[in-house]
C-alpha cells in the first residue's frame, strides 16, 4: 500500500515534532485528505443560521429563501450544504454551511449581500439569525475522508484529493494531520470576548479554540448495512452528541449540534454530521480517546466497518479547524441566550 502524508508538500516542515506512531505503521483501511492549489492561502467557513420556535414559521422559511437567493449572487460560495436540528431549548435551527477558497471573494460578497441578511432591523421577533465565521489559513485545518470520490465541506472548494494517507486510525492522528501542529502545541491563548446587548451580540473565542465537523453518509448502503448502521452505530452516536450538547461544558466542549443534511427541497437526506466547538484540540482529543460516550461510538463504528470490510458503503469524513482569535467571528441577531457560542460565556 503506497501512502503519502495528509499534509500537502508545501506545508510539511522538516523540524516537525515526532508523529504519534512509528514509521513502520500501516493503516488498516484507506483514507484521504483534501488538497488545495498553490494560489490558496486561506479558506472561509461560514455558517448562516435561522432559528425559530415553530418549525413551520413562514418568517423562518422566508429568511431561508432569502439566503438561498443570496448565495447565488456574484462572488458567492463555491460550496453550500443546508442542514437542520432542534436545539436543547426546542428551537428548530437550519444552517447553510458555506465555503470559499478566496477570502477576498467572500468579503466582496458579504459587503454586497451577506451583511444585509443580518441587519437587526430586518429580523422579526421569534426568528433569530446568526453567522458563525472562521477564516483559517491552510496550516490551521485538516480533513479526512473514507473515500476519495465524494468530497464534502471545505474539500468541495479544493482542487483534488490526496492519495491514501498514512496519518489515520490511531490516537493522535488528527493532530498529526494538522500542518501547524508539526511545530506548535496549539494551546488556547487569550480571552473569550462577548460584546453587544439586546438583539445583537458578538462573540470571539480565544485563539486555538477547536472546531470539528464530522459526518456520516449512508446513501449508498444496501438494506443490510443500512439496518445495521441504524440499529448499532447511530444510537451511540446520537447519545454521544446529546451528551456534548447537554453536558459538554464539563469537558471543554462549548457547543455541539447533531444535524441532518437537507436536499434542495429542504427534505431530510441520509447524511448527518456533528459540529462542535472545543476549548482546544487537547480537550477534543481527551474526549475521543477516553470518554465513555466516544469509546462507545468508536467501538460501534469499528465493528461496523470490520463487518463489511472493503464492501462497506458507509462514508465518513471530518474537518478540524484551529483558528486564531482574529480568524473567527460569531454574530447572533434576535437569538436566544443559549444559541451557539453564546453558551461559551
Amino acid at each position: 500500500m503506497e501512502l503519502e502524508s495528509s499534509i500537502a508538500p508545501k506545508l510539511r516542515r522538516p523540524d516537525r515534532r515526532p508523529k504519534h506512531t512509528p514509521g513502520s505503521y500501516q493503516p488498516p483501511y484507506p483514507s484521504f485528505s483534501a488538497r488545495f492549489g498553490d494560489e490558496v492561502d486561506a479558506v472561509v467557513m461560514a455558517s448562516f443560521g435561522v432559528q425559530s420556535r415553530d418549525a413551520d414559521d413562514p418568517r423562518a422559511a422566508a429568511a431561508l429563501g432569502e439566503m438561498r437567493e443570496a448565495r447565488s449572487a456574484h462572488d458567492g460560495p463555491g460550496s453550500v450544504q443546508r442542514a437542520r436540528y432542534i436545539d436543547a431549548q426546542g428551537y428548530t435551527t437550519t444552517i447553510d454551511t458555506a465555503y470559499w477558497s478566496d477570502p477576498r471573494a467572500f468579503e466582496r460578497w458579504f459587503a454586497s449581500v451577506g451583511a444585509a441578511w443580518l441587519d437587526p432591523d430586518r429580523v422579526e421577533d421569534g426568528v433569530g439569525r446568526f453567522l458563525e465565521l472562521v477564516t483559517p489559513d491552510l496550516e490551521r485545518f485538516e480533513t479526512i475522508f473514507s473515500a476519495s470520490d465524494r468530497p464534502e465541506g471545505v474539500a468541495e472548494v479544493g482542487t483534488e484529493m490526496s492519495g491514501m494517507i498514512e496519518e489515520h486510525a490511531y490516537w493522535g492522528s488528527m493532530r498529526d494531520r494538522l500542518p501547524l501542529a508539526q511545530t506548535d502545541p496549539l494551546w488556547p491563548s487569550g480571552e473569550l470576548v462577548v460584546t453587544g446587548s439586546g438583539r445583537v451580540r458578538d462573540v470571539r473565542l480565544h485563539g486555538n479554540a477547536c472546531l470539528i465537523r464530522s459526518g456520516q453518509d449512508i446513501t449508498d448502503t444496501g438494506d443490510r448495512e443500512r439496518d445495521l448502521y441504524l440499529s448499532t452505530v447511530e444510537p451511540p452516536l446520537r447519545a454521544g452528541m446529546d451528551f456534548l450538547r447537554d453536558e459538554g461544558g464539563s469537558i471543554g466542549c462549548y457547543d455541539n449540534r447533531f444535524m441532518v443534511v437537507l436536499d434542495e427541497d429542504d427534505q431530510p437526506t441520509d447524511r448527518t454530521f456533528g459540529m462542535s466547538w472545543w476549548r482546544d484540540m487537547a480537550a477534543l482529543e481527551d474526549w475521543a480517546a477516553s470518554h465513555p460516550t466516544h469509546v462507545e461510538i468508536f467501538g460501534a463504528a469499528m465493528r461496523h466497518l470490520s463487518s463489511f470490510g472493503p464492501e462497506t458503503r458507509l462514508r465518513l469524513f471530518h474537518e478540524v479547524t484551529v483558528p486564531t482569535d482574529v480568524q473567527q467571528r460569531f454574530t447572533y441577531v434576535g437569538c436566544h441566550d443559549e444559541t451557539g457560542l453564546l453558551r461559551a460565556r
